[in-house]
């Protein structure tokens, strides 16, 4: 190791006088920085019970794009940005340079560590990169809400030989296979407010699970309910101590949010006229066993972001729609998985995924618009899928006929796992027709609430199909991937495309939003001046980083080291 390397991760040079970053004002890229640059600030003084951070890698986000495109109208900005401009950055590598006095038990100069971006203060959101000053810059004060937030501490620690890419990308990683360990509920929420409409077809209806002595309901909704039925409900109620409303209508029920919607008699107006009434983490239960008049308009912005899940049976025990077939959410093994819009930075994490860890399904068939991403894909990995006993299949379709021939031998069986990466509706329609009995449709792309597009939520009883969808994560999900990262399970090494220094921080966000790479961006905020560069292009611009580079095409922590080496002021 240098000289120059080994003080870099000791972490006890003389620090700078200044500091740099990237301030945004306002929407629009206009916003960011000063004249299209970073500014130098004074350099950030920290008090007892703080740490001073020097950020060593930040990765780019498509969340980021989304920050500059709303400005203040961003769901997670409580600010005047123009008086108080906020620095993005979440996805980070940090390195402690400087440790309060009544910290000094607890941490040393030269710890290194990654960050759980969504912290959380008596239930007050200040994310790492959104409230608190983020990675697009050089140096940055921990303070108290991360260190003793509502979930504890918010720093995860590094081990010292763990690469400064790797270990920033294990956010995003994180969200990636935190998507794979969703969890919903299999009977109704005890406690909670629970809606039952009908009228059903018949008087044989009951709930052989979740209504009894050991879990219930706290309220009780009841509009239309067959006779016998509600009758039964109601006696259960008295007994449990269940507070009950009759005769509820249906336009204007008593309570704005509900639980638990138990639909006897589903149609699709009717399904689409309750289903805003739903709470987060809230299922819509439908008992029928025949076809329904028409596609749904289903609100995917809150099946992703309100965990809402939509399930059925064509047994008249609502028990059944919820315990008979639970929602999974990992990949079926040996099964056949559809990725849509796999090309870009996720669908490619979500592809190296399923080929890496245990449990991989037997077909993968991976789609997007881009020939130059899905290229890129095959060459990446479809080798190891291949040695793995996976049919890797890469498809495009814009270009019909080869698409449509290679899709052809789906149309009968279906995916057993359909992940859609692609924040379309019309995309996510038509994915979702590609469903296969018991089948599961993740929709990991983040879409507005309110967004609505039309699936046929007859085969939530028909199929047993189901859709889910998050892309958030959380600390222990972190962790874990962390943990995959540094024990060689998983490589988010594999997931870099291009690199650059701080000031290169505004092209990498535009090469963000315009999906210029099929990989992430990685900016190095305290190097000398890099414009944004590929892997590939480090051939001709640092040929001895791009010589350690595995098989000419993915960083490695022997290419990081000589890039330090060669980088650094």
């Amino acid at each position: 190791m240098t000289d120059k390397l080994a003080e870099f991760r000791m972490a006890d040079a003389p620090l700078p006088e200044r500091n740099r970053l990237w301030p945004l004002y306002g929407a629009g890229f206009e916003n960011l920085g000063l004249d299209g640059k970073p500014i130098d600030v004074p350099f950030p003084t920290y008090g007892p019970d703080e740490l001073l951070v020097r950020h060593d890698a930040c990765g780019l986000c498509f969340s980021d794009i989304k920050v500059i495109k709303l400005g203040e109208e961003h769901p997670r900005i409580y600010r005047d940005m123009k008086a108080n401009p906020i620095t993005l950055g979440h996805e980070i590598a940090m390195t402690v340079v400087g440790v309060g006095e009544n910290l000094r038990d607890q941490y040393n100069v030269g710890d290194r560590f990654t960050i759980q971006a969504d912290v959380f203060v008596d239930g007050t959101g200040y994310a790492y990169g959104y409230e608190i000053q983020g990675g697009l810059s050089r140096y940055n004060v921990i303070d108290q809400r991360v260190l003793n937030g509502d979930d504890g501490n918010y720093l995860i620690p590094v081990q010292p030989d763990t690469g400064y890419v790797e270990s920033a990308l294990t956010e995003p990683w994180a969200c990636v296979t935190a998507a794979y360990g969703l969890t919903y509920r299999t009977s109704l929420k005890p406690g909670g407010t629970t809606w039952i409409i009908g009228p059903g077809d018949g008087d044989d209806y009951t709930i052989s699970d979740g209504f009894d002595s050991q879990y219930h309901p706290g309220r009780l909704l009841l509009s239309d309910v067959p006779e016998r039925f509600a009758a039964w409900l109601k006696e259960q109620a008295a007994a449990l101590g269940i507070e009950v409303f009759d005769a509820v209508d249906v336009a204007a029920p008593p309570v704005e949010q509900v639980d638990d919607i138990v639909l006897l008699s589903p149609d699709p107006e009717l399904i689409e006229t309750v289903s805003p009434h739903l709470s987060l983490f809230g299922v819509v239960a439908l008992l029928a066993d025949g076809p329904l008049s028409r596609k749904v308009n289903v609100d995917i912005g809150r099946v992703h972001y309100n965990r809402w899940v939509y399930v059925g049976t064509r047994s008249h025990d609502v028990a059944r729609a919820y315990a008979d077939v639970p929602v999974r959410s990992s990949l079926m093994p040996g099964g056949r998985a559809l990725f849509v819009g796999a090309g870009g930075p996720m669908g490619r994490m979500h592809a190296q995924r399923a080929i890496e860890v245990a449990g991989a399904p037997s077909v993968m068939v991976c789609s997007d618009v881009s020939d130059l991403r899905l290229n890129d894909l095959r060459e990446s990995y479809a080798d190891e899928a291949a040695a793995k006993g996976i049919e890797f299949i890469c498809l495009n379709p814009m270009e019909k006929e080869s698409y449509d021939a290679g899709m052809a031998r789906f149309e009968e069986g279906g995916f057993d796992d359909i992940i859609v990466l692609a924040p379309v509706p019309v995309v996510i329609a038509d994915a979702a027709r590609w469903l296969a009995p018991r089948g599961v449709m993740n929709v990991f792309a983040g879409v507005a609430r309110g967004t609505t597009t039309q699936l046929d939520l007859g085969d939530t009883y028909l199929k047993d199909a189901r859709v889910i969808g998050h892309s958030a994560s959380t600390i222990d999900d972190l962790r874990l991937m962390l943990h995959q990262a540094e024990s060689g399970e998983l490589s988010p090494n594999r997931s870099l495309a291009a690199v650059g220094s701080l000031d290169a921080a505004c092209d990498g966000l535009a090469a963000v939003r315009d999906t210029v790479f099929p990989g992430k961006v990685v900016i190095f905020p305290n190097i000398k001046d890099l414009p944004l560069t590929s892997l590939q292009d480090l051939k001709t611009k640092l040929p001895t980083v791009y010589a350690l580079l595995k098989d000419e095409r993915e960083w490695t922590v022997e290419a990081e080291a000589e890039f330090l080496r060669l980088m650094l002021p």
